[in-house]
């Protein structure tokens, strides 16, 4: 077989996502009215040769393409697979809100596809141009996404914060590239690595860079004190547009916060372990505390998901002590448990609210969720399920990332840090809680009647079941994260 076979073959997933968008893309403008398929199922069938892509993929060896600036592992393999079941659950969920808004146009359901395809390449990167170039594909997908209604003030202007300040936080990133560049004369993942380990490198450049890569990526992930952005584009967003900004993208933002920090820069892990513990510990006293004071849901999640990206940041600062990498796999497959925890269970809440609203009426604040369970004790409970996921409580699934992050913690002696993240979670609790409260105590304020599609239904049980499933039964996800992040570091 050919070099470039092998380079087609490795980038099977990735292929087969930008052949399916251009076969919307065609179908959507040319099928005749008479043979019109929505542009959602579209959407959902395009997904299908990427995620048969991968399957085949799983349980090959790493395989390097395109001079090695591209990499197929199980790391990225299973980060995929989430992404793709990510943004299924995304455009199930918002079927019937997307239409009511008039925005269940191909356009929508094209930019999610762009979305994705620029997270796919971001999980694959193995070189800082090619993160870059991920990066910025899945960023202007996301802008035109949030700014897709128009004749909305409110989400032009979300959209307007999103994209200046991910323009500044691009910049950062580059930047930080670009030193280090000049520090190690290669953008080769590998090549980084090796040239910090042979002494090859200017040290004080090298750092300097490191200080812009991490602030790039903590906006991308949405860490304190790069966290402005994020509840206002929560907010002000449309919710389907939301979700798609809240759950796909932060798979790819640690996919690359994984191989920049740690497969690249892993030489200088004591400098941007310190930058982590800061970022970790800020966010965990923003997004916590001031979550309490929040009325609107989606607002209320916002920094929620500022508090739940710090443990995210507490299982990558435990991977090395001293140079010690012995606790590496168990620190990073935490921190990859963790993120996949924090996906599953923001489609669920997200969802949930996608499934309230109506024509007219948008559900995104907490006042709306009053007598919930009067109205629909299924969705209620689920719901439930979310929130108590969130806030750690056990036999749900975060409860069980949250011990493993935890536990990372202290096998490196970083006692101190685990009782922080232990208080804050208490204090986070109140007001995951509080949503229970006004679901199962409060009197129902609405009575229009809660009839979701039987897709959207099905899903959203589904999420519900796994999100249980995976706290009761964790051994086969922690398992297949610590056997990706084994592989990957042994490449």
């Amino acid at each position: 077989m050919t070099f470039e076979h092998l380079n087609l073959l490795a980038a099977l997933p990735e292929i087969a996502l930008l052949a399916a968008i251009c076969a919307v893309l065609l179908l959507d403008i040319l099928l005749p009215q008479r043979y019109a398929v929505s542009s959602r199922t579209l959407g959902l069938l395009a997904l299908i040769p990427s995620l048969a892509a991968t399957l085949w993929q799983l349980g090959s060896p790493t395989e390097y393409a395109f001079s090695r600036m591209y990499v197929a592992d199980a790391f990225g393999h299973l980060l995929k697979l989430c992404a793709y079941i990510a943004l299924a659950a995304t455009l199930i969920y918002a079927g019937r809100y997307t239409r009511d808004r008039q925005m269940a146009r191909g356009e929508f359901h094209v930019l999610a596809l762009f979305s994705l395809l620029g997270q796919m390449v971001m999980i694959s990167a193995n070189n800082l141009l090619v993160v870059y170039l991920g990066l910025e594909l899945m960023s202007l997908s996301l802008y035109a996404l949030i700014a897709l209604r128009r004749d909305e003030p409110v989400a032009n202007e979300a959209a307007m914060k999103y994209f200046v300040l991910g323009a500044l936080a691009s910049g950062f990133l580059l930047y930080g590239m670009s030193m280090i560049y000049g520090g190690a004369g290669s953008l080769d993942h590998g090549r980084l690595a090796s040239a910090f380990a042979d002494g090859q490198i200017s040290r004080t450049v090298f750092t300097f860079g490191v200080v812009f890569i991490v602030a790039g990526l903590a906006f991308k992930l949405g860490a304190v004190p790069f966290h402005m952005w994020l509840p206002d584009v929560y907010d002000g967003s449309p919710t389907a547009s939301t979700l798609l900004v809240a759950a796909g993208p932060k798979l790819a933002a640690f996919a690359i916060a994984f191989r920049l920090l740690v497969e690249a820069l892993i030489g200088v892990s004591a400098d941007w372990q310190q930058m982590l513990m800061v970022l970790a510990v800020a966010s965990l006293a923003v997004g916590n505390i001031v979550a309490i004071a929040q009325s609107s849901f989606k607002r209320m999640l916002a920094y929620s998901t500022i508090g739940q990206i710090a443990f995210v940041l507490l299982g990558l600062l435990a991977g090395v002590v001293d140079g010690d990498t012995s606790t590496a796999v168990g620190a990073y497959g935490s921190a990859l448990f963790y993120i996949i925890t924090y996906v599953l269970t923001t489609l669920g809440a997200f969802g949930l609210v996608l499934l309230l609203a109506r024509h007219g009426f948008e559900a995104d604040r907490i006042e709306d969720l009053k007598g919930l369970n009067q109205r629909s004790p299924w969705m209620a409970l689920v719901m439930l399920i979310m929130m108590f996921s969130f806030a750690g409580i056990p036999p749900l699934m975060g409860f069980y990332a949250k011990l493993v992050v935890l536990k990372a913690l202290i096998d490196v002696g970083q006692v101190w840090l685990a009782v922080t993240a232990v208080l804050f979670a208490l204090i986070g609790a109140f007001y995951y809680v509080r949503v229970v409260k006004v679901m199962y105590f409060d009197v129902a304020t609405d009575p229009a009647r809660i009839d979701p599609e039987p897709g959207a239904r099905a899903t959203m049980a589904l999420n519900g079941a796994l999100v249980l499933l995976f706290g009761v039964l964790p051994g086969p996800l922690i398992g297949a994260c610590l056997e990706a992040v084994r592989q990957a570091l042994g490449s």
